[in-house]
């Protein structure tokens, strides 16, 4: 990673370049855990989306509604053979 031209520190800012090694790892270490915790963040969203739809099926459940997601799919139907017409039928 490399930093941007100035650091700020409480309100401070401080050119990257004037920096000892120790403050660069630092700064470094940082940024690192910051974009950890947006990615931690967009994880979290995600389980918080996938909870509110878990939470509606079950609410839907317990009223008696079928869910889409959660109910199994029926099995089609075999179609029915036609039936002779009446007339044929009792001329036969």
């Amino acid at each position: 990673m490399t930093l941007p031209q100035y650091v700020t520190i409480n309100g401070t800012s401080y050119a990257s370049a004037n920096l000892n090694e120790a403050a660069r790892i630092q700064a470094i270490n940082i940024q690192a855990v910051d974009a950890e915790l947006v990615r931690l963040q967009q994880q979290t969203a995600f389980a918080q989306t996938a909870r509110h739809a878990y939470a509606n099926a079950l609410i839907e459940a317990v009223k008696g509604r079928e869910v889409a997601v959660a109910a199994p799919a029926e099995k089609p139907k075999k179609p029915r053979a036609p039936r002779k017409p009446k007339a044929a039928a009792a001329a036969a």
